[in-house]
């Protein structure tokens, strides 16, 4: 199957694909909401929940604001290299996590995204309220696994 195929197939298959997809294929993060698709040999994440992706689509877009400065960008974009949106997906999320739950700060992996968001904005009340300096210190102290 070609690149081009692969991605009219992908589309078809995934109507909503996940928004921490890279975060939950690399094992750094799980999400109730998620199902694992398989591709043409290839996995894929999608999301069952209309409502939660909307939701961390907002988050996510809040997260690569914020890691402007922490990734030396000069500038938002909208896609970031692989090791950087890895960055930002998993450092975030955990750095979320810490600064939430405390008494996990050695934890190496959330086991909910979507618990995790919905906890955090019972506790800060909107996206924007959200604790983004503990969050930036996740993002920069994340170190993706080292080249073999």
């Amino acid at each position: 199957m070609d690149e081009k195929e692969f991605r009219k197939a992908f589309k078809d298959v995934n109507g909503a694909p996940c928004i921490f997809a890279k975060a939950i294929l690399r094992r750094c993060c799980g999400c109730s909401r998620s199902e694992k698709l398989f591709i043409a040999e290839r996995e894929a994440v999608a999301c069952k929940s209309p409502g939660a992706r909307q939701r961390c689509a907002e988050v996510q877009a809040r997260l690569h604001e914020k890691a402007i400065f922490a990734l030396h960008l000069p500038h938002a974009e909208s896609v970031l290299p692989h090791g950087k949106e890895l960055k930002v997906q998993c450092g975030g999320l955990l750095g979320l996590a810490r600064a939430l739950l405390p008494e996990q700060a050695d934890a190496e992996t959330v086991e909910d995204i979507n618990g995790l968001l919905e906890e955090s904005l019972e506790d800060y009340g909107t996206v924007e309220a959200l604790p983004y300096g503990e969050v930036v210190r996740g993002i920069t102290s994340f170190q993706p696994r080292a080249k073999r």
